[in-house]
């Protein structure tokens, strides 16, 4: 016999949802890190790939994979508090499933399909986190007063959309208008970078969602 309340069942489902924001959260900030180190130990090497997708074709492609099937597990577990949560979380789900089954171009090589579906699938899957710090981590639910430390996390929600936002731009210009210009930008892996930069934004906004940091300190839930 279930003796637990309905609060008691709304305290842990809320547990489960920051549990999974913060393994979210830890899994993006830390993919950059993981591959870097991993390279370095595996090669000797301080360098890094062209790209965080070139790792595909490294000793660290089973981390690359890896790690972006778990994000895209812990994406389709998440329900969020309303419907277009779950629809977001099962896009980025599918999405985030491409990149890693989809593998980019090898560096050098014309693309070809795959490769092209590999950069739909990164492209929509950015897009996606974007859209979950810009429009659905800025919401405040109805029965909740926004606190001073929701409108700080607002904040950096928008400035983790607005890093993701920027890091696609720049890729892009990279791609289509720099990379024939300036063949020393090649040398510096502009687009590693880059993704970095966009992988900790998203990183960040989920930690912060997760309540990991700027935590309420009346300790009320907000959406």
């Amino acid at each position: 016999m279930n003796t637990s309340t309905p609060g008691q069942d709304n305290q842990s489902l809320v547990i489960s949802y920051l549990t999974l924001r913060k393994a979210i959260g830890f899994l993006g900030l830390l993919l950059p890190v993981i591959l870097f180190i991993g390279g370095w130990i595996d090669t000797g090497h301080l360098g890094v790939e062209p790209s965080i997708s070139d790792y595909y074709y490294t000793n660290m492609r089973n981390g690359f994979v890896g790690v972006m099937c778990a994000v895209a597990l812990f994406l389709f577990a998440y329900l969020g508090y309303d419907p277009i949560d779950r629809i977001a979380g099962n896009l980025g789900c599918v999405f985030a499933l491409g990149v890693a089954f989809f593998p980019t171009t090898p560096a050098l090589q014309d693309p070809d399909i795959t490769g092209t579906l590999h950069f739909v699938f990164a492209v929509l899957f950015f897009a996606t986190l974007v859209f979950f710090s810009l429009f659905l981590f800025t919401r405040t639910g109805n029965t909740h007063q926004m606190t001073e430390r929701k409108k700080t996390r607002n904040t950096i929600y928008h400035f983790c959309g607005y890093i993701m936002i920027a890091s696609i731009v720049c890729m892009a210009l990279y791609f289509f208008v720099l990379e024939n210009k300036y063949d020393w930008l090649d040398d510096a892996h502009p687009v590693f970078f880059l993704e970095s930069l966009a992988l900790v934004a998203f990183g960040v906004s989920w930690l912060v969602k997760g309540e990991f940091i700027l935590k309420d300190l009346n300790h009320k839930k907000e959406v």
